[in-house]
């Protein structure tokens, strides 16, 4: 089994910056060979990928290019998301999944980011 604990979320202004974490623990084995991603859900919408980084190829959607950065520290277990300039429309719930090379995945809680003056 494998845990995922994101942190970091929070209330700030539009412009401002955050940097969400998500720790990996349990049944990991080696943490770098999983594909890991942030995904988010917004109020009434689905949920939709932000960023993902495999290996150290990151792939972002369109909404957050420029603004987010995803990374990864195999050492500690854990992946980031570094989000600068949010806007509004970045509000949602951002969860952590991990997907192990077999093709199973976990998630996290989730994490609320809320982006309003």
């Amino acid at each position: 089994q494998v845990q995922l604990v994101e942190s970091g979320g929070g209330l700030v202004q539009p412009g401002g910056s955050l940097r969400l974490s998500c720790a990996a623990s349990g049944s990991i084995f080696i943490f770098s060979i999983n594909n890991m991603g942030w995904y988010r859900q917004a109020p009434g919408k689905e949920r939709e990928l932000v960023a993902a980084i495999t290996r150290g190829i990151t792939n972002y959607a369109d909404s957050v290019k420029g603004r987010f950065t995803v990374s990864r520290d195999n050492a500690k277990n854990t992946v980031y998301l570094q989000m600068n300039n949010l806007k509004p429309e970045d509000t949602a719930v951002y969860y952590c999944r991990l997907q192990k090379p077999n093709g199973m995945e976990y998630w996290g809680k989730g994490t609320l980011v809320t982006v309003s003056s």
